[in-house]
């Protein structure tokens, strides 16, 4: 049986008042380009990072967090109580070896995307103004956008994260896509990993990986704050009704291009009128 792809939270206090929610790195997972931390902050408590085989970027997920960058003051970032307000929030990229510093102004969660590099990049503040939002797909496949590091910038050297939002009976990462096949123009190989929040939080979304062969073929009913790793394969996700879906997504690869490939079974879809 194919080693599992599904990641539930871990829920370890690093520090007093920092529990560390996920710790996902490709050092230690079936994966070479992609890596994310999840820590939840109590009021007032401190988190700092500095590392030197990685980019980062990390997303005020929910509440807010006075932050500094290769100890610049970037002021308090965070702009929602739940990550289903729905509009954009606050995020830094931090380069290769720029000490991250998070103090809680309240509650906070952070999510901390990394990709490993040596090329060193400006620290670069990213306001939830700048965020580029989009409105993608139609009937049954409907989601709303969030780019916060895509390919249209040139802020990293690797990482691409985007926050995607789902209504219940609806369909995302659909019709059935891909991107593990360094073809460029028509494909770029990016790893996935995406981190899934539900509300209301008892409900479930299903989530499915799977490659043309046959090696990878599994199926996932996901829970609130649960993680999974997409090393390659097709990877939709399908939401209840009654319930929303949000999942931040982290994608890296050897080019910082998202070029993607549709499954021929199901692309039909797209035609319709």
């Amino acid at each position: 049986m194919a080693e599992t792809l599904l990641r539930r939270p871990v829920l370890r206090e690093e520090t007093p008042g920092v529990v560390v929610v996920h710790e996902i790195s490709w050092q230690t997972e079936q994966l070479m380009y992609t890596g994310l931390k999840v820590v939840k902050l109590a009021q007032g408590a401190g988190h700092r990072e500095v590392r030197d085989d990685r980019e980062s970027c990390a997303v005020v997920l929910t509440g807010k967090v006075e932050a500094k960058c290769g100890g610049e003051s970037l002021g308090v970032l965070g702009r929602r109580r739940s990550v289903f307000d729905r509009h954009p929030t606050d995020s830094v990229y931090v380069p290769v070896g720029a000490p991250l510093e998070l103090v809680a102004a309240e509650e906070a969660w952070v999510a901390i995307a990394w990709a490993p590099t040596e090329e060193v990049r400006p620290i670069h503040l990213i306001p939830a103004e700048d965020n580029v939002v989009e409105h993608r797909g139609k009937y049954q496949n409907q989601r709303i956008v969030h780019n916060i590091l895509s390919d249209a910038d040139r802020v990293a050297h690797r990482l691409l994260v985007v926050e995607v939002f789902t209504d219940g009976g609806h369909w995302s990462s659909y019709p059935p896509h891909k991107h593990d096949e360094d073809r460029l123009p028509d494909e770029s190989l990016l790893e996935e990993i995406y981190y899934h929040e539900i509300d209301p939080p008892q409900g479930f979304v299903m989530q499915r990986i799977y490659t043309d062969d046959g090696a990878i073929d599994e199926s996932y009913a996901l829970r609130n704050k649960d993680v999974v790793l997409v090393p390659r394969g097709y990877h939709p996700v399908g939401v209840p009704d009654g319930y929303r879906s949000y999942y931040l997504n982290v994608m890296a690869g050897p080019v910082r291009v998202w070029r993607f490939h549709n499954d021929p079974a199901h692309e039909w879809i797209l035609a319709r009128p």
